[in-house]
């Protein structure tokens, strides 16, 4: 069933499109000192930005046209190639390598991330796999023992390419959807105990992902070293006060500000636009956390309403990490701002994910009141309401 364009989430739609056009203006901004300096052209970033936002917004389209249950069937192919692509990605002079880090298929001067790529087509596979799994999803053997399995598969190829904040959100939006699928809280606490040790061993590890532990607890210790891009970032952040400097007069884009364009671009915007602009960027990620969450509780069936889930929470889980870290709230991890952030991966593949979004939502309906929930978050059948599908719901 394909979505109808006249009931299409129209405030989903301007949410996205406002942190789109927003994001172009503060890509620009940001960006125009660098662009110069590395290119000889102020608007170098800007350009490939427009570039993959038009891509991403073609993918956006055909995403919201294409029966979204159909994507049931290309789940394990899809899965097979980006498990292919996050091995090739760590092969010696085919992945490319920046910062240290081998995360990138390059061509020219475009990039790609296939860890982005990921995040679409786990949530896709889990969906897929947790509506099939029906009572399963509550036994350990047949249940977390198989979830855990395909998660760690997954984690591990992307904590070889020494992203960890991409597996952390790839955890968390996993998590999520076995959660709302009827998961055992008992078993997730147990597997937060472990992911949480397995974190620190990781951290302590790492010789450059422990001293961004160092420079988060104290960063004025090593301000001109380790704890240089967070001692910036706060820096930008209070010179703007209440309503900036004003756009374009930021002073830490001048190279103060390490990755002021990607990572950091939400300390540019309270320096430019301060308090005002910050809180205007939270609220439109609130509303569309509303949105997603409200297109999931009206999905027609559970594999929609576990597609909606995991879509949402990887949005606003990431937009909640980068300005997190962007305000020493949590340690800088290296995630981006969802489709404000310059990145022509991330920008393409969220879009895609939003065409999809809208496209449950668009095919949406009303909850009823004393309707049985397919699924209803772990709690045994205890109340939750949300949408039957043509045939009786089965219980997961």
């Amino acid at each position: 069933m394909r979505s109808n364009a006249t009931s299409v989430d129209k405030w989903m739609l301007a949410t996205v499109a406002a942190l789109c056009a927003f994001g172009l203006v503060m890509v620009f901004s940001s960006s125009e000192v660098s662009g110069y300096l590395e290119y000889g052209n102020a608007s170098y970033y800007f350009q490939r930005q427009i570039i993959w936002l038009v891509v991403g917004a073609v993918l956006g389209l055909l995403a919201l046209g294409f029966d979204y249950h159909r994507l049931r069937g290309l789940a394990p192919i899809g899965a097979l190639v980006v498990v292919a692509l996050l091995v090739l990605v760590l092969v010696p002079h085919i992945g490319v390598v920046r910062n240290g880090a081998r995360r990138w298929f390059g061509v020219g001067s475009f990039t790609f991330q296939p860890a982005e790529a990921a995040k679409i087509v786990a949530i896709v596979y889990l969906a897929r796999w947790l509506e099939k799994s029906t009572e399963r999803v509550r036994s350990f053997r047949k249940g977390l023992v198989p979830f855990l399995v395909m998660l760690s598969v997954l984690l591990g190829l992307v904590l070889l390419e020494k992203d960890l904040g991409t597996s952390a959100i790839l955890a968390v939006i996993a998590v999520a959807m076995f959660l709302v699928a009827g998961a055992r809280w008992t078993h997730l606490a147990g597997v937060l105990a472990v992911a949480t040790g397995g974190m620190a061993v990781l951290i302590k590890l790492e010789p450059y992902r422990y001293s961004r532990m160092l420079s988060y607890l104290n960063p004025w210790s090593d301000a001109l070293n380790t704890g240089f891009q967070g001692v910036q970032s706060v820096l930008a952040l209070g010179s703007g006060g209440l309503f900036g400097v004003g756009l374009g007069n930021s002073i830490q884009k001048y190279q103060w500000l390490p990755e002021a364009h990607t990572d950091f671009i939400f300390a540019i915007i309270g320096e430019e636009l301060g308090l005002v602009g910050t809180v205007l960027v939270l609220l439109l990620f609130c509303v569309l956390a509303y949105r997603g969450y409200r297109a999931a509780l009206r999905a027609p069936d559970t594999f929609g309403l576990l597609l909606a889930t995991g879509i949402t929470t990887w949005l606003i889980f990431q937009a909640f990490v980068n300005m997190a870290a962007v305000t020493l709230t949590l340690p800088t991890t290296g995630i981006p701002l969802p489709f404000i952030s310059f990145g022509g991966s991330s920008l393409s593949v969220s879009l895609a994910a939003v065409g999809l979004l809208l496209n449950i939502s668009a095919q949406g309906v009303k909850p009823a009141v004393g309707r049985r929930a397919g699924i209803d978050i772990g709690r045994r059948h205890r109340g939750a309401h949300l949408p039957r599908t043509g045939r009786s719901p089965s219980p997961i």
